[in-house]
Order: structure tokens, then C-alpha cells, then sequence
């Protein structure tokens, strides 16, 4: 292994399968046959930083490949290291081999020199949050240009630049600091334990800047798939790191596809073709965007029916994206998960998502022009405060995706509907003419079918 073995090194190039070790011992090789060491007369026993942003500068920033560079240049080998500033073919296949196959113990430490800059024992969680920046962007780089997006076009979707601020900042908000607001290894380590995505991102940046192919690595699962949107007319609210912070938290995670049901920008502003376009679809991400700028929703577990009972289960929450990424998940306090009417003269007509009538943690009115967030302390179901700028908001713009696969047609269940429940539009006509739906509100509830 190189020109000097260690045995540090060759415990840990043991981890990865028998043909998967030359790719980790023949990069450093590689990188050097890449750049101009020989023919510059470099030490040819270290890689340089400038060396490292000749393979890596498609990939991440100028910044980011320097914390690459103090990550590998921090390790010890357990060997003398050779004059010159770089680092050597021992510490680079300890380094990947701890980004790749690592524990959060041997990963803490690469962060907080990553973090720092130096060989240090501890950090502040504003290094941390810039490391965060530049990791996060890095991430979104890459799958860009390797051509991971699965069919999203960050060019017709929201700010990308914002999407990682805001993801970084909620990534560091999950740090447990000192009182001093200072991290150490073992602060970093559990961190790192609890924020799984933190290995993806920082796996998915090394391997794909330093061209690292092992066969037993699979497409990093970072993005969902698109499998519908009209993207030569949408304007998206979505962005990428708004996609990579909320995949996770669905039950289908990364697995789900995401198909647009409906969007302002596309259908306008009506409720009525809201609920058509989004009943019997499975489960849901709901996008709001008020006139404050702020923007939030609600994932819904259960397709989305009109009736005048709450619905849906635990696995639903409410989520803020700005001013901060946030996920509020159910409390246990009461199954007020999801409620959707329409044309009831005795009950609320509208969207809502937790808390009560009146007073929801999330709420459209069938109006389609405004809504509230009333959750002041708290929303009793989710555990939410106040989503949106104002309590009673102005809408801006609204977003529906379906997150699963089409539930399964229930022919039986559709012919026992009204033509008016399966009309939504013919119901809408009705009261604009002023006609009464007696109907509504004397039959029985549909019983749950999940």
C-alpha cells in the first residue's frame, strides 16, 4: 500500500470487500496522475490542496474542499509524515474509509477539523453551521452535476441558495453545545448518531469529487422521484434542500414518487379544483406560501375525502420551511390529523390540519383567499406554534403533491356516492345559483377506510 504501510491504514482499507480495495488504495495514485506533481517536481509522497481542487472543483466549493483538505490532512497515520503541505496515500485511505464505512465516533472527529480548520477539540456551533453551508450546497452541487436530480429541474423551482441556509441552520439546530455554545467530539458524535443524512451528504460529496466507483455503492437516495409536474409551466415552490429535509420524514421516505396535483400557479386560485384534483390520490405534501413570505404545510397519511369528520392518523405532521425548516410531528392529545369540507351549511368549509374548528394549527378557507394558523401557545395535535406571518394569512400560493403510489380504484365505493360527492364542480354551481344541498349533512358518515 503507497510507500509506506501502516497498520492503522490496513485495518481500516480491511473493511471494504476484496474488490472495492484497489479503488480505495489506488486513489491517491490516481488523483496525483491527475494533477501536474510530477511535471512541477512536487513531492510526489503528499497531495497538495491545489491538487485536490483540480478533481473536486466541479463538485464544491473552494471552501468546502479546503475542509475536505484539513479533514484528511488531520488524521494520524501512524506513520512519519513527509515535509511538505498535503497529505499522504495512508491518510487518505483512512479518511475515506472512515467517511465510507465509519462509525459516528470516527466521523466526529474529521468533522469538528472540517468545522475548524485545524486539529482541535472542540468548536462553536457557528463553525459548525458554516461547515453545514458549505456541505449542503455541495450536496445540491453534486447531484446537479452528476445527474441525481430524478427528474426535478432546480431551474423551475424556489431558491436553492435559501433552501440551504435554512436546511443548515435546522441540521445545527439539532446540536446539543456546551453552555458556552461549544461542541467537542462527543457533542459531535451525538449529533452524528441522531442525523443520519449527515453521512449521505458528506458520502455522496467525497465519493463523487474524488470519482470514486465501488461496485457495491448504490445512486445516493437524497431526492424522491418526480414522476409528474408540467414543468414548462410550474413555478415550484419546492427547492432541492426543501426535498432532501422533508423525504426523509415521509413513511415511504425516498421510495415515494411525487406527482403534482395541483398548484396556484398552474390552476389557480380555487378551492373547488383543489379538492378534485386532490381526492383519492394517497397520501399528500401540502405547500402553502402566505403574503408574509412565510411557507409551511402539512404531510396528510390518507387520501383526502369530503366529509364533515377528521381523518387520517398519527403518521401526520405540519412543517415549517420559512423562517426556519421545522417538523412538528402528533402529540397523542387528540386525532384531529386531517379535516376537509365543502357546501355544509352547519360545519367549517375548508382545509384543515390539527387543533380544532376555529382554531387549527393549519387552515385553508374554502374561499381560497385566506386562512389561519391559530396555535397560540401550541397546536393541541401537532405541537405546532404559529406557522405563518400572521395569524390570519393572506395566501400567496398553495402546492399539492401526492407522495405514494395510486391507491387502488374501490368501484364499489363510487357507485354507492352521490353524483354530487363525485362532482365537486356540480356542487360549487349549485350554491352559486343559490340552490339548497339537502342532502348534505343528513346522510351518514362515510365509515374509515384505512
Amino acid at each position: 500500500m503507497g510507500n509506506a504501510d501502516s497498520v492503522v491504514a490496513q485495518k481500516r482499507l480491511a473493511r471494504f470487500r476484496p474488490d472495492e480495495r484497489p479503488v480505495i488504495e489506488g486513489t491517491f495514485d490516481r488523483l496525483r496522475g491527475s494533477s501536474s506533481s510530477k511535471s512541477t517536481g512536487k513531492n510526489s509522497q503528499v497531495l497538495s490542496l491545489d491538487e485536490l481542487k483540480m478533481t473536486m472543483g466541479k463538485m464544491a466549493s473552494e471552501s468546502m474542499i479546503k475542509r475536505v483538505f484539513w479533514g484528511i490532512s488531520s488524521i494520524d497515520a501512524g506513520v512519519p509524515l513527509p515535509s511538505g503541505e498535503g497529505f499522504t496515500h495512508e491518510q487518505l485511505v483512512i479518511f475515506l474509509a472512515d467517511v465510507l464505512r465509519g462509525t459516528a465516533e470516527e466521523r466526529a472527529p474529521l468533522l469538528l477539523s472540517m468545522a475548524e480548520g485545524t486539529k482541535a477539540t472542540m468548536t462553536t456551533t457557528e463553525l459548525i453551521r458554516g461547515f453545514m453551508e458549505d456541505l449542503v450546497s455541495a450536496t445540491v452541487q453534486t447531484l446537479a452535476q452528476r445527474g441525481y436530480l430524478r427528474a426535478w429541474h432546480p431551474d423551475r423551482m424556489g431558491d436553492n441558495l435559501q433552501g440551504v441556509k435554512l436546511l443548515s441552520e435546522h441540521l445545527t439546530s439539532e446540536l446539543k453545545p456546551s453552555d458556552q455554545n461549544t461542541c467537542d467530539v462527543p457533542c459531535l458524535e451525538d449529533w452524528l448518531f441522531r442525523i443520519p443524512m449527515m453521512a449521505l451528504f458528506l458520502e455522496l460529496v467525497v465519493c463523487e469529487g474524488l470519482g470514486i466507483v465501488l461496485p457495491s455503492r448504490l445512486s445516493p437516495p437524497l431526492l424522491p422521484v418526480c414522476q409528474f409536474a408540467p414543468w414548462s409551466e410550474l413555478r415550484c415552490i419546492l427547492s432541492l434542500p426543501l426535498l432532501m429535509f422533508l423525504s426523509p420524514q415521509l413513511p415511504e421516505g425516498h421510495s415515494a414518487p411525487w406527482r403534482l396535483l395541483f398548484s396556484t400557479n398552474i390552476h389557480g386560485e380555487s378551492f373547488t379544483r383543489m379538492v378534485v384534483n386532490c381526492k383519492n390520490q394517497g397520501p399528500t405534501v401540502l405547500l402553502i406560501k402566505d403574503t408574509k413570505g412565510h411557507i409551511f404545510g402539512g404531510f396528510a397519511s390518507h387520501s383526502w375525502e369530503v366529509k364533515p369528520q377528521f381523518q387520517g392518523d398519527s403518521r401526520c405532521f405540519l412543517f415549517s420551511v420559512f423562517p426556519h425548516m421545522r417538523v412538528f410531528t402528533c402529540t397523542g392529545y387528540n386525532n384531529h390529523y386531517m379535516y376537509l369540507n365543502q357546501g355544509q351549511q352547519t360545519m367549517p368549509n375548508g382545509l384543515g390540519m390539527g387543533g380544532q374548528h376555529g382554531y387549527f394549527g393549519l387552515w385553508l378557507d374554502f374561499d381560497f383567499g385566506s386562512g389561519h394558523s391559530k396555535a397560540r401557545p401550541r397546536c393541541t395535535t401537532y405541537g405546532s406554534p404559529q406557522l405563518s406571518g400572521d395569524e390570519d394569512f393572506k395566501l400567496d400560493s398553495v402546492e399539492v403533491w401526492a407522495v405514494g403510489h395510486l391507491p387502488a380504484e374501490q368501484d364499489e365505493d363510487e357507485k354507492k356516492k352521490s353524483i354530487l360527492d363525485a362532482d365537486l364542480e356540480v356542487q360549487a354551481m349549485m350554491e352559486m345559483t343559490g340552490k339548497t344541498l339537502h342532502s348534505q349533512g343528513l346522510r351518514e358518515p362515510e365509515e374509515d377506510q384505512g
